[in-house]
């Protein structure tokens, strides 16, 4: 039955994530806010039905995300809060980018994609992920939004697990918002840093760097790390960048860095590390829950990229003139691991 139970709950998957999309679209959770409330209420705010919405509302019971504390009265769980976009820890524009159409219509390829190693994203829309993200304003917010929420737990992890006090600058290449370099600005004072993405990356960032109190030691680059980054600093640092794209484009945007990288610089690689067999590794295993596979799979789908094991991190820093000198997993911030690479 516990077999049978598996397959099951695995193939509803999808359900729940709709599940998950509904809820934060209709904004359930900042209307029970501190709760409980009845269920009539959240359908007002919601602009919906009483019914349809009490169902919706035990299916997020059911999920964990709700409690009916009594008939037709619903809370909010700890798990739930983090749905609250007003919350700081919010993880709701993560949820609706990965619950978002443009992100999960390709999957309905992936055993084509398994066959051919083809992006199944560039097929059914016509056009790589990042350009259609560049042709629709609101989606790239979206997923803007969602990675600086999928980087709060490393930004606040990475300053303590990395001496960055050798170091005079920083530069955060693909950084996004600066989310995980505010954090480390943050924490060591001593530090000035360099943000280097795309202008719609960048969008997010003068506000980022301002609420953390960095923006006077931080510069903000537009740029195309496939064509160079940023000279200047003695450390770079590259955060859930490398598994978006091929082997080959891995070794350019790190053999650009590799280029500007002065005497006794380093390379900071900032992505999951998978064991070389899976369940090898049971306590990444654990706290992973099996994520990071599906996140590989979900590279191959939409990207072209994939997640790496340390001797693929090992090879690609070979061909960009880099050699990995250690690789810590950031046990506070799974699955994320530090792989250091230096002049190789």
């Amino acid at each position: 039955m516990a077999d049978r139970g598996l397959i099951v709950r695995l193939a509803f998957g999808g359900m729940a994530a709709q599940t998950l999309r509904a809820a934060v679209r209709l904004g359930v959770f900042e209307s029970i806010g501190d709760g409980p409330r009845p269920a009539a209420g959240i359908a007002a705010d919601a602009g919906a039905e009483h019914q349809p919405v009490t169902r919706l509302l035990r299916a997020l019971a059911g999920l964990g995300l709700l409690e009916e504390r009594a008939p037709d009265t619903f809370a909010v769980t700890p798990a739930g809060a983090l749905l609250d976009p007003g919350r700081p820890d919010s993880l709701a524009a993560f949820v609706r980018m990965f619950t978002e159409p443009a992100v999960v219509r390709a999957w309905e390829s992936l055993d084509g994609s398994v066959r051919t190693g083809g992006v199944a994203f560039d097929s059914v829309f016509g056009t790589d992920f990042f350009s259609h993200l560049g042709r629709h304003p609101e989606l790239s917010a979206d997923f803007n939004a969602a990675m600086s929420q999928a980087s709060e737990e490393t930004a606040a992890v990475l300053p303590q697990a990395f001496d960055f006090g050798r170091f005079t600058s920083v530069t955060d290449v693909g950084g996004g918002d600066g989310t995980v370099l505010a954090g480390v600005l943050a924490a060591h004072p001593g530090l000035t840093g360099v943000l280097h993405d795309t202008e719609n990356g960048l969008a997010r960032a003068p506000k980022t760097l301002e609420r953390h109190g960095v923006a006077d030691r931080c510069s903000l680059v537009a740029g195309d790390f496939f064509r160079s980054v940023p000279a200047g600093s003695d450390l770079f640092l590259i955060k859930s960048v490398l598994h978006d794209w091929s082997d080959d484009q891995a070794v350019r945007i790190l053999g650009h860095c590799r280029e500007v990288l002065p005497p006794g610089g380093r390379v900071l690689i900032v992505e999951p590390v998978l064991p070389e067999i899976v369940g090898s590794d049971a306590a990444a295993h654990a706290a992973d829950g099996g994520i990071t596979y599906l996140s590989d799979l979900n590279m191959l789908v939409n990207l072209g990229g994939r997640e790496r094991t340390r001797k693929d991190f090992e090879e690609v820093c070979r061909r960009a003139g880099l050699s990995v000198e250690s690789v810590t997993p950031l046990v506070e911030a799974a699955p994320y691991s530090l792989v250091e690479a230096v002049a190789g």
